[in-house]
């Protein structure tokens, strides 16, 4: 259709997104329906299991699809449904506390989706992977920080399986040579999800705070006086979402790799006072680390926990099986991974040479979680 001027409008994108239950894809979900229909006229969402959030918006096709199926059948179950899509978006992940077998199901994983994609989307013109700050391998080796997108990979004995995921995008793309890709690393990702279990660092904390109130107790800190006075950047997921978003529709930004963070910088002692403050814990015989504190397992603490939980829920609302003991074993990588001394810093300053702007405040991105987990039912006003 001509415009007034006879000028052709630019027709308009169709986005295909998976992970949608997971926190970055429901972020890039939410920051794709406040795009106009101009802009995106379908989004086709898809993750394992229903999605748990309702999408009020005409434009929002779901579909379930297990990945690490034949690709031969994923092509089947989306040749219709994604013959139009444009833009594709990764973000689905397999989660396992035991970091080293994180490859065998997600190498096979984003394989299979790029595959598919690949076979069934005969308009595609860009494909997004997100993986994460771990591709640095910060975990595993003492590397200079800021860390930047150019920055050699890691050559350990120790399996990263993002250079999988990137180097089979990387082969693909060539084959094919019609479409175009991005990279997009967060570091610790602060957002809301349905998940309960998996790379989520605010849950956990909040009923670790929630408990010790109901309990009378100061929440201790997990860690050493190394990680309470260690400074890191962090990644709220709707920023994500906006680079993400930003960098698959920018001609400039084909075929680049951007890190994200927010913008500044946080230090976990005054955010753990925050979080206090705004959970009302009892701090009064608060008694910050020393260089004699030795840290507490957090599993080992939430292994007798449920029931307290399960009181809160019950005086207070919330929702009783978002209580996990693998997302609390978790929250020990979080709060004081082993190997890891210093800073954990990442700069935005590519994706700011490429003329991506936005910033969010890391300490207000951890309330805002906390509220719309609030909001959400799963966890109790307050």
């Amino acid at each position: 259709m001509s415009t007034t001027f006879g000028l052709r409008a630019k027709p308009s994108k169709v986005a295909f997104v998976t992970g949608v239950n997971g926190i970055s894809g429901s972020a890039i979900v939410d920051h794709l329906i406040k795009q106009p229909h101009s802009e995106w006229s379908e989004i086709i969402i898809t993750s394992r299991s229903p999605i748990k959030s309702t999408q009020i918006d005409s434009r929002v096709r779901f579909v379930a699809i297990d990945f690490l199926r034949p690709v031969e059948e994923i092509v089947e179950q989306i040749k219709d449904l994604c013959k139009n899509v444009t833009h594709a978006f990764f973000t689905s992940y397999v989660h396992d506390n035991d970091f080293s077998i994180l490859y065998k199901k997600n190498g096979p994983l984003f394989r299979h989706f790029l595959e598919a994609t690949d076979l069934a989307c005969p308009k595609l013109k860009r494909v997004v992977l997100q993986t994460g700050g771990k591709h640095y391998a910060f975990q595993y080796r003492d590397i200079k920080t800021p860390l930047v997108e150019d920055i050699p990979r890691y050559t350990g004995p120790e399996n990263m399986f993002y250079y999988e995921q990137e180097d089979d995008l990387f082969a693909v793309q060539k084959r094919r040579n019609t479409w175009n890709y991005n990279i997009i690393r967060p570091m610790g990702i602060i957002g809301f999800s349905w998940q309960y279990l998996g790379i989520n660092e605010t849950l956990p904390i909040a009923q670790y705070f929630l408990v010790c109130r109901e309990l009378g107790e100061a929440p201790r800190w997990p860690g050493n006086l190394d990680t309470w006075l260690r400074s890191e950047t962090q990644s709220f997921a709707p920023g994500i979402a906006d680079l993400t978003i930003w960098a698959a529709t920018q001609d400039a930004c084909k075929d680049e790799a951007f890190n994200h963070v927010n913008g500044d910088v946080i230090v976990w002692k005054f955010l753990w006072y925050m979080l206090a403050d705004y959970f009302k814990a009892p701090m009064t015989n608060f008694e910050p680390p020393t260089e004699e504190t030795k840290t507490i397992d957090m599993a080992e603490w939430a292994k007798d926990k449920r029931p307290t939980w399960e009181k809160i829920v019950a005086k207070h609302g919330g929702e009783v099986n978002s209580f996990n003991i693998a997302a609390f074993e978790l929250m020990n990588w979080y709060i004081a991974p082993s190997g890891i001394k210093g800073s954990i810093l990442a700069t935005n300053a590519k994706a700011r040479d490429f003329g991506w702007l936005r910033n969010d405040d890391t300490y207000r991105a951890w309330l805002s979680t906390m509220r719309a987990y609030e909001n959400a039912g799963v966890l109790p006003i307050s």
